[in-house]
């Protein structure tokens, strides 16, 4: 009789326990441009002038600057990247796509920015966020600021967080379940 009931408290555990759906990040399948191989870090002489360049390109929609679109694609959540590289890339790709002078961003503006995962709900989807945290070797990174509102959420790490020193793990928790998103060291370094 005990065991029955240590078996059904069991069960019951398991059924309560948010299911997991992992996906595996990757990037654009095609060539991203200019070379970059250094992951996500603070912006630097370096990263800056790639950055511009970078958003010099134009088009519908640059791979330097939109890495991120659909880079852990899942049935709940929809993730958008904010970087340093991506704050100075997107506003120099913004006026060339519109056809204005090639500004030059705050190098400053540039330097306060860290690394900003947003959240918006997939097509349909009724798992409303809750969390992200980055895993890296049995340790759980939380972010040092989150905002989560009716449209999703904002969730701001440290670099590193995101260095490319190994593989990752983006948990990202809905009211409903958690969906995870393996990043391998090589996809990190392409990150910018």
């Amino acid at each position: 009789m005990r065991a029955a009931g240590v078996l059904l408290i069991g069960l019951l555990c398991l059924q309560a326990a948010p299911a997991r759906a992992q996906t595996k990040a990757q990037l654009p399948g095609v060539p991203i441009t200019p070379a970059w191989d250094k992951g996500i870090l603070p912006i630097s002489r370096d990263s800056y002038w790639n950055a511009v360049a970078c958003g010099k390109q134009g088009g519908a929609r640059p791979a330097c600057v939109f890495y991120d679109v659909d880079i852990c694609k899942n049935d709940d959540f929809v993730i958008a990247m904010y970087t340093p590289y991506k704050a100075v890339a997107y506003e120099v790709w913004q006026a060339v796509h519109n056809k204005q002078p090639v500004p030059t961003p705050s190098y400053g503006d540039a330097q306060r920015t860290r690394v900003t995962i947003g959240i918006t709900p997939a097509t349909g989807s009724k798992n409303a966020i809750t969390g992200v945290v980055v895993k890296r070797d049995g340790r759980t990174i939380e972010p040092v600021a989150k905002v989560l509102d009716a449209s999703g959420g904002k969730f701001t790490f440290d670099f590193v967080a995101f260095a490319p020193t190994g593989d990752i793990t983006i948990e990202f928790a809905g009211r409903l379940h958690t969906q995870t998103c393996l990043v391998e060291q090589q996809v990190l370094t392409m990150f910018r």
